[in-house]
């Protein structure tokens, strides 16, 4: 059957088996030319791998079902046929060398050469050229480690249209991006769609998918649900995708919950955290906050404002330097824990906002992953009690519902939200009084969240105190008790949740350093 001209691609039945996992069966995904193409989904729906079979990374022979491009049927053996057709790729975790200039990332692997020899002038040239297209400001020369994740978005961006790109495809390409650099992503994506670029976007921020698709495919269990017309006569809501990703209505996507508040947990007093290589720089600024048993408490803030480097530096002193401020654990002054071993030993547990490069062991399987923090507890004599490392495992993986066959499955091959759990069950294994949760539901679908904050409320139930740290404003009034802001190092200011509205936490969160109160 010949391919719809309107179309610039077609894929057909598409099925993808791995050992044990039909990871897609039988998915059809239809995309105009011009248009920006959303796919929506939960995680481990099916979406990256659909993308992977796309752009060959998944080669012909590995799946069943046909692609068209541009009206003719194409079988990629990798992604470099892709890319000589015009259809590039752009994963979350990005594939940038933080080593070599930006210029350099650009070419790499389409270097400008003479005789086998690099010409340095025309890369330059041109990377500068390309780099004004997406907006990028900087030297051609800046190190890729000297700029931040926005920008470096944008150098994948301009390697793309190096590569005279016609279908861009981006997975999930703000789950890392504050507000602004998210802003700026989706105007560039406007801007290349007047210049004619098809995109195909991946992404969980539903907000968003509303402002830049002008159609949405949701997928759901590897097949697909339908595709949504974005500008047709009802318009989309929110909460109509998300029927069409969870297969239910969500009518309230923060689970209700009523607190048991006790005795004050934790509590700082005049906090303050020194930058560990300009010791000048006070990152930290007199901060003073609490939390107590069976309290969920957030921390808001903008980018930049402190809140990781806050959290990190209580739980044992995991950044910064020059540390200062008084800790109260339980009602008692205590010394500041001078390690990680010593912050979990004294009953504090602190989830990383970056689960896949300092929460999880990627390459090591669950049951070791949860053991991580707290070996003591399974061990003799040093000697691991691997029939107990076994049980323990499987208790968290049913009670926190980790989509898994087994504990022995790698963690790196499961899905953002069942990473997500793995990383709680490690840090609930450690039976903490005081536990921080940084960016908890970064990169997770809404069901999968749903199921995050019935766990989070689940620990404050049991009497743990718990600090959610979140750049989504609507994820703290949902879930938390009362909510800090942070701007420039400095507490600015608390609400409780019934006070609390996001045009209140901005204003905190706004204020300038000589206004903020602590």
């Amino acid at each position: 059957m010949a391919a719809n001209d309107n179309m610039i691609l077609e894929m057909r039945g598409i099925t993808k088996t791995f050992p044990g996992v039909k990871a897609l069966q039988d998915v059809t995904l239809a995309v105009r030319r011009g248009e920006v193409h959303a796919i929506c989904g939960e995680n481990g729906a099916g979406k990256s791998t659909l993308m992977k079979v796309l752009s060959g990374v998944y080669p012909a022979g590995t799946y069943d079902g046909e692609i068209y491009f541009e009206g003719k049927l194409c079988e990629f053996k990798g992604t470099r046929d892709s890319e000589h057709l015009g259809i590039v790729i752009i994963h979350q975790e990005l594939a940038l060398s933080p080593y070599l200039s930006i210029a350099e990332n650009i070419f790499l692997g389409n270097e400008k050469a003479k005789g086998g020899v690099i010409d340095w002038l025309a890369t330059n040239r041109e990377a500068a050229q390309l780099m004004a297209r997406v907006g990028l400001t900087d030297s051609p020369d800046t190190k890729i480690q000297d700029i931040g994740v926005g920008k470096q978005q944008l150098v994948e961006i301009a390697k793309a249209l190096s590569k005279q790109v016609k279908l861009l495809i981006l997975d999930e390409p703000t789950a890392a991006l504050n507000d602004e650099d998210s802003a700026h992503l989706l105007d560039l994506l406007r801007h290349l769609q007047g210049q004619g670029i098809t995109s195909i976007i991946i992404s969980h921020k539903l907000n968003e998918i509303k402002a830049i698709a002008d159609s949405t495919t949701i997928i759901r269990d590897g097949q697909t649900v339908e595709t949504l017309d974005m500008h047709g006569a009802e318009p989309v809501s929110e909460d109509r995708i998300i029927r069409g990703m969870v297969g239910r209505d969500l009518s309230n996507r923060y689970p209700e919950h009523t607190p048991k508040i006790g005795d004050e947990a934790l509590r700082i007093e005049d906090w303050t955290v020194h930058h560990p290589v300009d010791r000048s720089r006070v990152v930290v600024d007199r901060a003073s906050l609490d939390v107590r048993a069976g309290e969920i408490v957030g921390i808001a803030g903008l980018m930049g404002a402190g809140r990781t480097e806050l959290a990190m530096s209580i739980f044992g002193r995991s950044y910064g330097t020059d540390i200062t401020g008084k800790l109260f654990l339980k009602g008692r002054e205590v010394s500041p824990p001078r390690n990680v071993k010593d912050a979990i030993k004294q009953g504090l547990a602190y989830a990383t906002e970056d689960r896949k490069r300092y929460g999880l062991n990627l390459i090591e399987d669950i049951k070791t992953n949860i053991a991580a923090s707290a070996l003591g507890k399974l061990s003799r004599w040093g000697v691991m009690d691997e029939g107990r490392e076994v049980k323990t495992a499987q208790g968290y993986r049913k009670d926190m519902n980790i989509k898994a066959p087994s504990v022995d499955v790698l963690t790196g091959k499961l899905s953002g939200g069942n990473q997500q759990k793995v990383v709680l069950s490690k840090w609930i294994f450690s039976d903490p009084d005081v536990l921080i949760l940084d960016e908890p539901t970064r990169g997770i679908d809404v069901g999968a969240k749903y199921e995050i904050y019935q766990i989070i409320n689940a620990l404050a139930d049991l009497g743990k105190a718990v600090i959610v740290i979140s750049s989504e404003l609507p994820e703290l009034l949902g879930i938390c008790d009362r909510v800090y802001a942070m701007s420039q190092g400095r507490i600015t200011g608390q609400l409780p949740r019934g006070e609390a509205s996001q045009e209140s936490l901005m204003r905190f969160m706004t204020m300038e350093k000589e206004g903020a109160s602590a």
